[in-house]
């Protein structure tokens, strides 16, 4: 297994998101958040730049939480970048 490191944190996974007909591979990061100012959840950054961040220190549980949330702002945020 290949884990990749990223300043935004390590790469633990992708969700794939579906809109119309073209599906997007979204990556999931896992970063310590504390003493950040950076929020879990959906982020967009400069021209392609997209992902999912969670807490590392998280619970399983609230992980889960965040990634499904944060699936869903992706999935419009694409649409409207994409489809408009």
């Amino acid at each position: 297994m290949r884990v990749s490191e990223h300043r935004e944190g390590r790469i633990v996974g992708h969700v794939q998101v579906k809109v119309a007909s073209r599906v997007y591979s979204v990556p999931v990061r896992a970063v310590s958040l504390t003493g950040t100012e950076a929020r879990e959840g959906f982020f967009a950054e400069g021209e392609g730049g997209f992902g999912i961040l969670v807490d590392s220190s998280g619970t399983e549980e609230n992980q889960r939480a965040t990634i499904e949330r944060a699936t869903a702002e992706a999935a419009q945020f694409l649409a409207r970048k994409f489809l408009n």
